[in-house]
């Protein structure tokens, strides 16, 4: 079954949700090449889900022929001039003779496996006699550094929550689904500008329903990790594979996506043989990690990504209609509900480590003798002036304070074991 994001991939400029600036460049940029005058290759350039690789299609409808080389394929020197170097250097048989050229995602070119991809590129560029479309997600790229001069660049900037709003609308209108705006305008928030994103959270709470209710807006931990979420969806809802590879180019820690399919296994699956079988593909691809770790090959990665991609997917019998609420992993709720209280400790440690020109490490140790010394409200002014603390810095260095009745009864009293040995010393 399709999913939405490709059944109501846009086909047309007109279609596209905003960057009318950049579409109206592109345009020129193509009728430029129609009018017998070559151009520089376009870069496009901007954010996961913003229509990259839909405005490169688009492009091509425009030529007689397309040749696309996508982002999870290999692209190593001899692979990139086999594949596109010929073909960039010869006649298209078709119309007007001219075809474009796609290469997506150039700046996720790295190691071993893609060893000379940049300059294979670079000697395409230069050689092609025909129109050449790049994608890439990180304008900052090192990759990108000798590959930039040559491309006419074109920022492709997130969609309005507005735009994306009237795109949803216009789904569920198709769909026959009711949807309150409110509901629509919440998902275009936490999409982030993210138009692919947003529609695989409509398509994710309209599954089975016919009217969306505002109790099947998804927790709040959505906002933290948007493509995450994106790709546990994908993995746990759906057994189109090729859609699973799709949905987990996203640029996280590969770990964390481990970390975030096993917290929610047990949300979507039902079936216990399903449930082991999915926790089997996961700790394969734990084994695969610690041996990237271990020998800095790093094409394990990719052994590790499809046991949970395509394993966990394939290790249910069927997809389950139902709505699921994904969340984090426990130790992430944990970090975010003490996050405040550990950047306080961090910045005292700082502190003090400047004060006493000591590491942050041994700064932490000295805590416990300074809530000693902090007794004494007088030295504690003075320290607390000294080591210039704020008041959250102060409170958390000098601890919870005991009653002054207990601190009385401490002193006079001493502990029970004492007691006891005294007895029996006596006897």
């Amino acid at each position: 079954m399709m999913s939405w994001t490709e059944k109501y991939r846009p086909k047309t400029f007109n279609e596209m949700v905003g960057n009318k600036k950049a579409i109206k460049e592109i345009k020129k940029w193509i009728q430029a090449w129609k009018n017998g005058k070559p151009q520089h290759p376009l870069l496009l350039i901007g954010p996961p889900g913003t229509g990259k690789t839909t405005l490169a299609h688009i492009i091509g409808s425009h030529f007689s022929d397309k040749l696309e080389l996508n982002a999870s394929d290999k692209r190593s020197h001899d692979l990139l001039m086999n594949i596109i170097g010929e073909a960039s250097t010869t006649k298209s048989l078709f119309n007007d003779n001219l075809k474009l050229i796609i290469l997506d995602e150039v700046d996720g070119i790295h190691g071993n496996e893609d060893r000379g991809g940049v300059r294979a590129i670079n000697k395409i560029i230069k050689e092609s006699k025909h129109p050449i479309v790049l994608t890439a997600n990180d304008p900052y790229s090192k990759k990108l550094q000798t590959i930039k001069p040559a491309c006419k660049i074109i920022t492709i900037r997130k969609a309005h929550p507005n735009s994306i709003v009237a795109f949803l609308k216009r789904i569920c209108q198709k769909e026959n689904i009711e949807a309150d705006p409110k509901i629509l305008r919440e998902l275009a928030k936490r999409s982030h500008g993210d138009l692919r994103s947003a529609i695989n959270d409509l398509e994710a709470m309209a599954k089975g329903e016919k009217k969306i209710g505002a109790e099947l807006l998804e927790a709040g931990e959505k906002d933290v990790f948007p493509g995450l979420f994106d790709a546990i969806r994908a993995i746990l809802k759906s057994k189109n594979i090729r859609h699973i590879k799709e949905a987990m180019q996203i640029d996280e820690d590969p770990q964390l996506l481990l970390e975030f399919t096993a917290e929610n296994i047990p949300r979507e699956y039902e079936k216990p043989h399903e449930i082991r079988k999915a926790y089997n593909h996961l700790s394969r691809a734990d084994i695969f990690f610690g041996r990237a770790t271990q020998t800095r090959d790093y094409i394990y990665w990719r052994y590790a990504s499809e046991h949970i991609g395509v394993g966990v997917a394939l290790s249910k019998d069927e997809t389950y209609k139902k709505f699921t609420r994904y969340a984090g992993p426990g130790s992430f709720q944990f970090f975010g509900r003490t996050k405040t209280k550990r950047q306080i400790i961090d910045n005292l440690a700082e502190k003090i480590s400047k004060k006493l020109h000591i590491s942050k490490k041994v700064a932490i140790t000295t805590f416990p003798y300074l809530k000693i010394i902090l007794e004494d409200e007088k030295t504690a002014q003075e320290i607390r002036k000294y080591l210039e603390l704020t008041n959250e810095e102060f409170k958390i260095l000098k601890g919870k304070r005991k009653p002054s009745k207990i601190k009385k009864m401490e002193r006079e009293d001493p502990p029970i074991k004492e007691k006891q040995t005294t007895l029996l010393q006596f006897k």
